[in-house]
């Protein structure tokens, strides 16, 4: 066999350890029961596009997403699905299949971009459990988080408009402290993710440039936030009015200064956009 340079050794025991400890969940054990995880544990990587599980299959381990990109979705008998979540690297999920007496996925998952997730054996972390109660805690915070999401998600799909579903999903992913930030998700997976069509979200992104919410900018004026008379200066292509200074409240409670990029990437919105929260109308949101 030949050699190749670019491969990976495979990790260590420890490394396993270090990548576990990193977690939220797994953050409180202690080095022995981390060690004892770890040794059931495997990294699987994941080409673009090729699926983790499916929905209905046998629940044998939670995971950790190391790098990459997820979706997790419901898929149709006519082939369409609904994207439920997207999953970015750092985020564990199917922790709640440890609960189950008889665990199957309850979704699909599959990978957006090339990928690599830690699959943790489910029966070890579920003995691991019954000595910890600090991870079990844990835990059920996480779950009682997610589970108020899926609530606001539903909220979300029944009350709101497209177009406030686009700019709530715009502001939320906003990083606090950051003046820009990279939206890596392909159209389709982002108008899935918010129940609305491609075509429709294309409609609703040109309809916020001409509201003044959001502009096409030249890549050299990304590397800072901008007031939002420059942000209108240096915006082209697209039409818009000029946008309004001030502060807007994110759809999860932070606010938003103006003047902030929001960069598309390669074959994915394709476009760097600066979003301009102070334009966002507050009854989008409601």
């Amino acid at each position: 066999m030949l050699h190749d340079p670019h491969r990976r050794p495979p990790p260590t025991l420890q490394d396993l350890v270090a990548t576990l400890r990193s977690t939220g969940i797994f953050s409180r054990l202690p080095d022995a029961q981390l060690q004892t995880l770890a040794r059931r544990t495997r990294l699987v990587a994941l080409a673009a596009g090729e699926t983790l599980f499916r929905h209905g299959d046998k629940a044998r381990a939670l995971y950790l997403l190391v790098q990459g990109q997820l979706k997790l979705f419901r898929p149709s008998a006519s082939g369409d699905e609904m994207i439920v979540d997207l999953l970015e690297p750092g985020a564990t999920f199917a922790e709640s299949r440890a609960f189950l007496e008889d665990p199957h996925f309850h979704v699909s998952c599959a990978a957006l971009v090339d990928a690599q997730v830690a699959a943790v054996d489910l029966p070890t972390f579920v003995t691991e459990l019954h000595d910890s109660v600090d991870t079990c805690l844990l835990l059920l915070r996480q779950m009682s988080e997610r589970a108020e999401r899926h609530i606001d998600d539903i909220d979300r799909l029944a009350l709101q408009s497209g177009t406030g579903r686009v700019a709530g999903y715009l502001l939320a992913q906003l990083p606090s402290g950051r003046d820009e930030y990279a939206l890596k998700v392909a159209k389709g997976a982002m108008a899935s993710r918010l129940g609305i069509r491609a075509e429709t979200l294309s409609r609703i992104l040109k309809q916020l440039s001409a509201e003044g919410v959001v502009f096409r900018v030249q890549p050299e004026h990304r590397a800072r936030a901008q007031p939002a008379e420059a942000a209108a200066a240096r915006a082209t292509d697209w039409p818009g009015q000029a946008p309004v200074g001030g502060l807007a409240r994110t759809a999860v409670g932070r606010q938003a200064p103006v003047g902030h990029a929001v960069k598309h990437d390669g074959d994915h919105l394709g476009d760097e956009l600066r979003l301009v929260a102070g334009q966002i109308r507050p009854d989008w949101l409601l």
